[in-house]
């Protein structure tokens, strides 16, 4: 197992120790809740989608991971990733940015938290766009996942997301889905 020193932003810098074995099982050791880490650029997670995508389209697989965020009461969070989608989404994360620091590990965990929650929430389905050829997100969608705290499990606490939401367009409110609405001047 070896150490990496977290390049962290502000308060959130932490050791991360990363380890693995023949099976190729990852282990990360994180000395930091996920609750902790930091808030990542709008355009950055954009981003990790369009790698998730292209990984999942070439069908790469990922190593199953294991993370271990310790906490300084001495209490800890575990987290597996052994699910083949999750797997793929992290190890093309890892690929790009690198999730051996604070800010590659938030830039992932925040993705996945964000897939999560758009599987789950009914609401959130007016605010992309799903189609053979790619996704098209509401901007306002992507700030709020990339500044929403992670909740002790490493999700997004719904209310509180649709709250940052609110703050990020004035007057929203969540209207029934419209498949044709585009967000961009894309074509279809």
């Amino acid at each position: 197992m070896s150490a990496q020193d977290s390049p962290g932003e502000g308060s959130s810098s932490g050791t991360i120790r990363v380890g693995g074995d023949r099976d190729g099982l990852m282990t990360y050791l994180i000395d930091l809740s996920p609750e902790a880490l930091p808030s990542v650029c709008k355009r950055d997670l954009e981003r990790a989608w369009y790698a998730a995508r292209e990984a999942a389209l070439a069908e790469h697989q990922g190593a199953v991971r294991g993370f271990r965020f310790n906490r300084p009461d001495g209490s800890h969070t575990d987290l597996a990733l052994a699910d083949q989608d999750a797997r793929c989404w992290v190890g093309a994360v890892d690929r790009t940015v690198g999730i051996a620091n604070t800010s590659g590990l938030s830039l992932c965990l925040r993705l996945l938290a964000l897939i999560d929650l758009l599987a789950r929430a009914p609401w959130t389905r007016s605010l992309f766009h799903l189609a053979r050829d790619g996704a098209e997100f509401h901007p306002a969608l992507l700030r709020a996942a990339a500044s929403q705290p992670l909740t002790r499990d490493a999700r997004f606490d719904e209310v509180g997301f649709r709250r940052r939401l609110s703050r990020f367009v004035s007057g929203f409110q969540i209207e029934a889905s419209h498949p044709s609405q585009r967000f961009s001047g894309a074509p279809s």
